[in-house]
């Protein structure tokens, strides 16, 4: 083989390679796009809206909660800026079908809400936006009921307008 025929060869995989990586490019937002479209029409808009805690879960689950050891809320004690507070939230136990997040203090006190496939972990981690100090509490749904975990987390600076 010359010299003249490896670099036609290197060159004609050089535009393959970048041909392919341009389709790929121009398809992935389109695939995006319907992933995120399909999932819109899922989220439980009533309780995002809701301006207190209680009303955010009765919107949510329509279940009383039940405090449980089993459920263990991961938040600073105190948080030097309310605009990003990292939270996470993990469970034992089994068969964890959603995890959701309410900040008590906030204009609108349900900051997330994740709907788990069957077969996932019961574990789901987030930054907060926080307006002022307040009650961080978890919520699982494992086997139809509704387990809790609660923490007072203290903002020195808001996040919210703050």
């Amino acid at each position: 083989m010359t010299i003249q025929t490896a670099l036609d060869r290197t060159r004609r995989s050089v535009i393959k390679t970048a041909l392919a990586g341009l389709a790929a490019a121009i398809a992935l937002p389109a695939l995006v796009r319907r992933a995120v479209a399909a999932d819109a029409a899922l989220w439980p808009k009533d309780a995002f809206m809701q301006k207190t805690e209680a009303e955010a879960i009765k919107a949510l689950y329509g279940k009383d909660v039940e405090v449980s050891d089993k459920v263990k809320l991961d938040a600073p004690e105190i948080a030097e800026n309310g605009a990003v507070v990292p939270v996470s939230v993990s469970s034992a136990l089994p068969d964890v079908t959603s995890i959701a997040l309410i900040v008590s203090e906030n204009p609108y006190p349900l900051a997330a809400s994740y709907k788990l496939p069957p077969g996932t972990a019961g574990t789901v981690a987030n930054r907060l936006k926080m307006a002022k100090t307040s009650k961080v509490t978890a919520l699982v749904e494992s086997g139809g009921k509704i387990y809790s975990a609660s923490r007072e987390v203290k903002v020195t600076v808001g996040g919210c307008g703050g």
